[in-house]
């Protein structure tokens, strides 16, 4: 089992940077495929951005490709999203998210482990 606590949100003026960051307890958690999903008031979950376990493969929604990275560190148990360009339209809890299997999926049901969530605010 792993926890997750995310951090590193706030509130940025469009055409900012912001990074979150998750931190995750656990001796397992290099065995995890680690996601970042957000939720906007009155929208569902969205998938954002997702790393392998071993941090060779990653995978992006088309609404921030090319504008944010996703990375890990599992020496640190630590996974990373650099949100550079933002957008009101970014505004959004984001959630940290583990998956202990090998695939990488853009579904939030597929992923067992959540964080709290930390709030990205843009604005215009």
């Amino acid at each position: 089992q792993v926890q997750l606590v995310e951090s590193g949100g706030g509130l940025v003026q469009a055409g900012g940077s912001l990074r979150l960051s998750c931190a995750a307890s656990g001796r397992t958690f290099s065995s995890y495929v680690m996601g970042w999903f957000r939720q906007a008031p009155g929208k569902d979950r969205e998938f954002v951005a997702a790393i392998s376990r071993s941090d060779t493969t990653t995978r992006y929604a088309d609404s921030v490709k090319g504008r944010f990275t996703v990375s890990r560190d599992n020496a640190k148990n630590t996974v990373l999203l650099q949100m550079n360009s933002l957008k009101p339209e970014d505004t959004a809890v984001y959630y940290c998210a583990g998956d202990p299997g090998t695939t990488i999926f853009t579904v939030p049901r597929y992923y067992h482990y959540w964080g709290q969530g930390t709030q990205v605010t843009v604005t215009s």
